[in-house]
């Protein structure tokens, strides 16, 4: 059984929901946490989905463990319900693992995530370990995984010391702006004010997520976090039933293979090589990948 406790995210999609939950079920976790957003008042056939994710989930934990819920009434939206779901498991648990209902893991991920959950538990530098990777098969450094300054949050775990920083109204942002931090990050100014005007938009509240809120705690408190080798999870959850992510993208169901016996990174610092060509590959606005940068 996984001694780790996991986060499970639901909200109206049953296909996906079902191999998710597969994945779940067979790492067997002795605290599984379910909790779902609620049907959207505008969609009057969206409560029978919202209540049939839920009993394909609840109805079938058949293993030994403790089963908390958060099922909410009605819809908070993107932003609201993923972060208040997340604070509310670190109100009962340390450390944890957290899966939506359209992230599919490799069974490695699992004992990778419980492991590292282990190794860097005391370690503040790192803030984030991920279950992705998006390098398209060129290596970073030769052990099992490398650190990067971009969390990736399709499948992911964390700790509650890493999480008491985030904040969902990036209230330190103007403080980050007035520092010059972001020229630390970026070399290229036209990038940089991509990502400045992107986190505008998420201070003023007219983007409605909570992820990219994430991504500045890192940068703003200059946390890392850890990418594996190969990748782990693959996104299910791209398509016309989609929030965000509904335009066709080379990330859209990639494979995961299986990570063997850890090998650890001599060193905690972030690999710039395999960074700059996240900055040049996944956050570039092409039209297949709309969905992930900058519009949401």
């Amino acid at each position: 059984m996984l001694n780790t406790a996991i986060l499970f995210l639901l909200f109206n999609r049953p296909e996906t929901t079902v191999r998710v939950f597969a994945t779940i079920r067979a790492a067997r976790p002795r605290f599984l946490f379910v909790a779902a957003d609620g049907p959207r008042s505008d969609r009057p056939d969206e409560q029978a989905t919202c209540d049939q994710v839920r009993s394909l989930v609840l109805q079938n934990i058949d293993w030994n463990c403790q089963v908390f819920t958060l099922l909410r009434s009605r819809n908070l939206g993107c932003k609201a319900a993923v972060c208040s779901a997340i604070s509310w498991f670190f109100e009962h648990v340390e450390e944890g693992i957290i899966m939506e209902d359209d992230t599919l893991p490799d069974p490695s991920f699992f004992s990778y995530c419980e492991s590292l959950l282990e190794r860097y538990r005391q370690e503040p530098r790192v803030l984030h370990i991920g279950g992705n990777n998006f390098q398209f098969g060129r290596p970073r450094g030769s052990a099992s995984y490398y650190f990067s300054k971009f969390p990736h949050i399709w499948g992911w775990a964390t700790w509650r010391r890493a999480w008491k920083l985030y904040d969902p109204d990036m209230m330190a942002y103007p403080q980050f702006c007035d520092s010059g931090q972001a020229n630390l990050l970026f070399h290229r100014p036209a990038r940089q004010k991509q990502w400045l005007d992107l986190f505008d938009g998420v201070y003023r509240g007219e983007i409605d997520t909570w992820d990219y809120q994430w991504l500045f705690t890192h940068w703003n408190h200059t946390g890392l976090s850890i990418a594996p080798q190969v990748n782990l999870v693959s996104n299910l959850g791209f398509g016309e039933g989609a929030t965000h992510t509904k335009e066709p993208s080379r990330f859209a169901n990639m494979e995961t293979q299986r990570l063997g016996t850890l090998i650890h990174p001599s060193h905690i610092v972030p690999h710039t090589a395999a960074d700059q060509f996240t900055i040049d590959h996944y956050f570039t606005g092409r039209l297949e990948d709309r969905a992930l940068f900058p519009q949401r």
